[in-house]
């Protein structure tokens, strides 16, 4: 039997170069109002989120409320952005809200959708915070504007 240790994860802040992982962190901190320790656990969930986004096969992933400011920010460093998608994906990671309109989006609870993405990140070899990713029955939507999802579209 192989016993994993949370030193055995890996960190989504290895994805990037620690003065990318600084600006993000400090980004995420003006922005959202949150201390620097804060931040940098966002910006690393961000990171795995994604990490695991670009070798996902199966339905998108979905960040959650405390999770998806880390990716917003980083898609605002567009050269970064595109640069990171790139070498971890070989394809741009697009962020697509989800349309209320569109049956096929309907129906799934944000509790499954946050737990599904929850357990392709551990799968995927990533460090959880779950602190960041709730998934109790109190969470009313997956994220931002009622929801959104990485694309899956190569």
């Amino acid at each position: 039997m192989t016993i994993i240790t949370a030193h055995d994860l890996r960190e989504g802040r290895s994805l990037v170069d620690p003065a990318l992982f600084q600006k993000l962190t400090e980004r995420v901190a003006t922005e959202h109002d949150h201390d620097l320790g804060m931040a940098a656990r966002i910006v690393d969930q961000a990171l795995a989120f994604l990490g695991t986004t670009a070798t996902h096969q199966g339905r998108p992933l979905s960040p959650s409320d405390e999770v998806d400011p880390g990716w917003h920010e980083f898609i605002l460093h567009t050269v970064d952005y595109a640069a990171f998608c790139e070498r971890i994906a070989g394809r741009f990671l697009h962020h697509v809200p989800t349309d209320p309109e569109d049956p096929a989006t309907l129906g799934e609870s944000a509790h499954e959708a946050i737990q599904y993405t929850v357990d392709a990140i551990a799968t995927a070899g990533f460090y959880v915070d779950t602190d960041l990713w709730p998934t109790a029955h109190s969470v009313a939507c997956s994220q931002c504007h009622q929801g959104c999802t990485s694309s899956t579209a190569p």
